[in-house]
């Protein structure tokens, strides 16, 4: 009964999600209402909420069209789902840090496997793993790429709504997941009393070393050293992402106001000072105005300051060649250590 009421719901959620993005103008209400918000959040006049914080961030991109009780009704299921895993499994692992790893492995499971679930004695339905969508990954033809609305309703994502939807889950149970950066790319990383921490990596299903993500080539020393990679978001970094994912979107939509994405990566450059993505829209978005002689040399100090931080760019090719490589070297990047089953 319970997957036929997960079924509904995404029946409905696709009603709401298919509409185009709207266009108003420049005072989109929903993104005013949206700043307003993650500001609060970080400012701590609100409490985080990091699933409210990425559902508002990507209802301003549809002008206020999705509805916020659908969106938890279906985290409700997966959260559910998730708990009658963890209670149907003996997990093989006996440290007093069971039942946190108990969650990440459900939400492993849920997220990456072939589900059983019994409806009655006699019907068996699937809950099908969730996929890697090849198709506009950096979301540079249609921003809702990236979204975790995207994600629910296609079953299919990419290495930014994958981790969300993973952090989002873990946490409604109770644990906390942590988002990592690297080059055009996040992941998870976890820890366990047995094990320390370790990487989770939704798009291929597997918790690779960190030798996989230095094999790249495009991480220099400096970059880990800054925290701008393979570290972990606290609770504000992860607000501040999503209110540069808010500046994106919103700049993807009114792309002759730069005001309100400049004030969005301030914000989130506040509470993240070394976040380089936010420090990457910012000085592109200053590049595409009418510069002045200031403007030019705050550009001069923040491509030195992204340059210092160690940050190199990553072409899109190398990126899927790297991405494609955790399969096709499985063996090699594995973390032979895990075998949570």
């Amino acid at each position: 009964m319970r997957l036929k009421l997960l079924i509904l719901f995404l029946l409905f959620y696709q009603v709401q999600y298919a509409q185009e993005p709207t266009d108003t103008n420049t005072n989109d209400l929903g993104y005013l209402d949206a700043f307003d918000e993650l500001n609060d959040m970080l400012t701590g006049n609100k409490t985080i909420d990091f699933k409210r914080a990425v559902f508002i961030t990507e209802n301003a991109y549809f002008g206020d069209a999705l509805d916020y009780d659908d969106f938890l009704n279906i985290i409700n299921n997966y959260t559910s789902l998730a708990k009658g895993i963890i209670k149907a499994r003996n997990l093989q692992y006996n440290e007093k840090d069971k039942e946190k790893i108990s969650a990440y492995a459900a939400v492993f499971s849920i997220m990456q496997d072939t589900t059983e679930i019994l409806l009655d004695s006699n019907v068996i339905e699937y809950h099908l793993p969730f996929t890697y969508d090849f198709e506009d990954y950096f979301g540079v033809e249609d921003w809702s790429q990236m979204f975790v609305t995207k994600l629910l309703l296609t079953h299919n994502g990419n290495c930014h709504s994958l981790p969300i939807l993973y952090k989002i889950l873990v946490e409604e149970l109770g644990e906390r997941a942590y988002l990592s950066l690297a080059p055009n790319h996040m992941y998870i990383k976890l820890q366990s009393k047995k094990l320390g921490w370790y990487n989770t990596e939704l798009t291929s299903g597997i918790f690779p070393i960190d030798a996989w993500l230095m094999a790249s080539g495009y991480i220099h020393l400096s970059a880990i050293q800054n925290g701008i990679y393979m570290d972990t978001l606290s609770q504000k970094q992860s607000v501040a992402l999503c209110m540069v994912d808010l500046a994106q979107g919103y700049q993807r939509k009114f792309d002759t106001d730069n005001e309100f994405v400049l004030k969005c990566c301030d914000t989130a450059l506040e509470y993240y000072p070394n976040f380089v993505n936010a420090l990457l829209l910012k000085a592109e978005t200053i590049l595409q105005s009418n510069t002045t002689e200031k403007d030019l040399q705050e550009l001069k100090i923040l491509y030195q300051k992204i340059h210092n931080l160690g940050y190199r760019k990553m072409p899109e090719k190398m990126y899927l060649e790297w991405l494609v490589s955790l399969k096709e070297e499985k063996n090699k990047y594995q973390n032979k250590k895990i075998n949570f089953k």
